[in-house]
């Protein structure tokens, strides 16, 4: 295969542009170039981002990440004979505060769908209870309220199992000392404090704090117990240690939690939602406009699950939340802006991408809309966040709140605003998300996206001149790896999920094996031996990319069969992998399935099957 891109100049240009001296660090996976920088230069993201070559640039828990796909080989060995750096994966370390947002990420994005059914849950039964009052008094209407809530309730359980992930803990202490936390009997223990009884622990008087549905007091308990298991681990016996180490922590942590870091942290988040309340009672239009215009910001900076125990204490305290109604708005504008690149442009592929976009953006997933679509033609995202705050400020005069907590705040949710105490709430919400859906469509008519007439035409062309592949039609592609498929857009990384890579699926597998497909050639194999690159002998370019981050696992728990240029046939074995290491090690075993070179097919559709095996159907070549 001839070489199509000068990646000598490309590596080049990028330590130009970020400076030799400023790059601390550098390593590679399967997609991307992944740099530790001393400082990021200004506008070094958006110079990058235009270089041939690049795909997009991502800034995630202090690396700079250069998107480049399957050439990111060669660009990384050019840019290491230029650079003289530590080359072993590192974890950055950055600011406390980027620290911080990367914790509340790994905790909450493995459940936030859970949290998100369960609102809309809740939504529905709001509408319900709208049109028959004398639901609300049922049992049937008991038993799907405490279904809906009961997520929120045991939060706290939720967040010990992935926070112990985060910080390599044994779950099953931290969920132990969670489910203390959120015991029935603490509860009533904390009601007799609350209504003046006075209990102590050890003589030292107890709070009247109470743990369901609590962020901060488990996510920290979590932290701490990570250092206290190490430190009563060394010093155990090995005989004694299983039975020991857990009745230790418990002991320990349970009281220092309701005593200490309970309260505090409780007092820490109420006082955070108390000073944005007060904003909003102050000056509403202004807390509407920073948080419909800018919200989406936060997103695209991966700072957005910072606000979750804000959002939590307000709901707590006052039973309702302006946040997440504002938020609504802001994420509504961004589908509208979607919206609008759809009913502009010519291009099918930009077409198929933006409904695609559109549709999981109205499930409040806007990943896909803001990466794949609305951040890349960037005056798209700019109408959004302008109709966004236009939106929340009209929506401000109406005193919105949302009365039931949305995981995925979205147009499906609006019916959390519906309360008759505030009527004007709803109303309000809805006026705002039309604002912002209309106005952000409007924009991009009235004035583009970005695009030009020449690339509106050709934008699915590759720009190296290549033409589409019409020979490869009614072609079914058989599944490389084993398991459950997904839809691409549900991969929790925004790369893979807005389709920046290419068009494909996701599967969870069931196996520990990868297979060829087809007919072809290795084209790439990686040291950390986690993601694998073939080309068939008809020019399909295929990348099985198992895992999420698993190349910080630098090749432990893979085994690669196969060699870069090696020829293979259809149903080799190409690569085994340790799923239960792999997990045990705090990484998701989704697969990611790309067709990189997707641009030069027509047509590349999900065979309608929930689990593949050996030989099935999972990508339709039209």
């Amino acid at each position: 295969m001839s070489k199509v891109r000068d990646y000598s100049k490309l590596a080049q240009d990028i330590v130009e542009i970020l400076g030799k001296d400023n790059i601390s660090n550098a390593t590679r996976c399967a997609t991307r170039l992944r740099l530790v920088l001393k400082d990021i230069p200004t506008d070094a993201k958006e110079k990058i981002s235009t270089l041939p070559g690049v795909i997009s640039v991502v800034i995630n828990n202090g690396q700079f990440q250069i998107v480049i796909g399957p050439h990111v080989g060669e660009v990384y060995d050019a840019f290491t004979e230029l650079v003289n750096v530590d080359t072993t994966e590192e974890e950055p370390k950055g600011s406390i505060l980027n620290r911080i947002i990367a914790t509340m990420s790994a905790v909450f994005a493995p459940f936030v769908y859970i949290l998100a059914a369960a609102g809309i849950l809740q939504g529905a039964l709001i509408l319900i209870n709208l049109a028959y009052p004398a639901f609300a008094s049922t049992d049937t209407y008991r038993v799907f309220s405490f279904i809906s809530w009961a997520p929120f309730t045991f939060l706290p359980i939720f967040i010990a199992i992935t926070a112990s992930k985060h910080f390599k803990v044994n779950t099953y202490i931290a969920v132990a000392i969670s489910m203390a936390l959120v015991s029935p009997d603490w509860t009533t223990m904390a009601s007799e404090i609350a209504s003046g009884k006075h209990l102590t622990f050890f003589n030292i008087p107890l709070s009247e704090t109470v743990y369901t549905s609590s962020v901060l007091p488990p996510l920290i308990m979590v932290w701490l117990l990570s250092y206290l298991e190490k430190f009563v681990e060394k010093r155990l016996p090995g005989v004694v240690k299983p039975l020991l180490t857990p009745l230790i922590c418990m002991v320990i942590m349970v009281p220092v939690t309701i005593l200490v870091f309970g309260p505090a942290s409780a007092f820490l988040a109420n006082g955070i939602a108390n000073g944005y309340n007060s904003l909003v009672q102050v000056a509403p239009p202004l807390a509407g406009a920073l948080i419909g215009g800018f919200w989406q910001v936060v997103v695209i900076f991966g700072v957005h699950w910072g606000i979750t125990p804000v959002v939590m204490a307000n709901f707590d305290m006052y039973g309702r939340d302006s946040f997440q109604a504002f938020q609504t708005i802001a994420v509504v504008a961004q589908v509208g802006a979607v919206l609008g690149v759809f009913l502009k442009t010519r291009n099918k592929e930009l077409k198929g991408v933006s409904l695609s976009a559109f549709i999981t953006g109205l499930f409040g997933i806007t990943e896909p809309a803001i990466y794949g679509v609305t951040l890349r033609f960037k005056k798209p995202f700019i109408f959004g966040c302008i109709s966004g705050a236009i939106g929340a400020i009209v929506a401000s005069f109406f005193n919105p709140y949302y009365f039931a907590y949305a995981g995925l705040p979205s147009l499906l949710t609006v019916v959390n605003g519906i309360n008759s105490e505030f009527p004007t709430s709803f109303i309000g919400i809805v006026i705002g998300c039309l604002i912002a859906l209309v106005g952000s469509a409007a924009l991009v008519m009235i004035f583009g996206f970005g695009e030009t007439n020449e690339t509106d035409k050709e934008l699915s062309e590759d720009i190296e001149g290549k033409v589409r592949k019409e020979s490869i039609v009614n072609y079914d592609m058989p599944t490389p790896i084993i398991g459950e498929v997904m839809a691409l857009t549900d991969v929790p990384d925004e790369v893979f999920a807005s389709g920046a890579m290419g068009s494909g699926v996701a599967v969870k597998p069931t196996d520990n094996k990868v297979y060829a497909p087809f007919d072809g050639v290795v084209t790439m194999v990686i040291d950390s031996k986690h993601a694998i690159g073939l080309t068939s002998d008809t020019g399909i370019e295929l990348l099985v990319h198992v895992g999420l981050d698993t190349v910080k696992l630098e090749g432990k728990s893979f085994k690669c069969h196969v060699v870069q240029g090696q020829s293979v046939k259809k149903g080799d074995l190409l690569l085994e992998f340790n799923a239960e290491e792999i997990e045990e090690a705090g990484y998701s075993l989704i697969t990611p399935v790309i067709i990189t070179n997707s641009f030069e097919f027509k047509s590349i559709q999900t065979e309608e099957n929930n689990i593949v095996n050996v030989n099935d159907s999972l990508l339709k070549f039209n």
